[in-house]
């Protein structure tokens, strides 16, 4: 963690599904495998290597899922 700012990596095992909404900002990228982040209004995001998101604090209420697991690299 630098002052607020956390970087991490963080590995989701297969089946993860997330237990709450999150209203916290993030900068993602997939980094291995394969996830989908559902919104609040009923929007999925299919995600996989490569690929990243952002989104601001209290913007878009998300939640994560992946069936086969997968690799985040996340600044928050």
């Amino acid at each position: 963690m630098m002052n607020t700012i956390r970087i991490r990596r963080v590995i989701y095992s297969a089946g993860y599904i997330a237990d709450h909404w999150c209203t916290k900002g993030h900068v993602l990228l997939c980094t291995e495998g394969e996830m989908d982040t559902e919104l609040q209004d009923g929007r999925i995001l299919k995600l996989s290597k490569g690929m990243f998101y952002v989104v601001g604090d209290d913007c878009e209420a998300h939640r994560s899922t992946t069936k086969e697991g997968c690799e985040l690299f996340i600044v928050d």
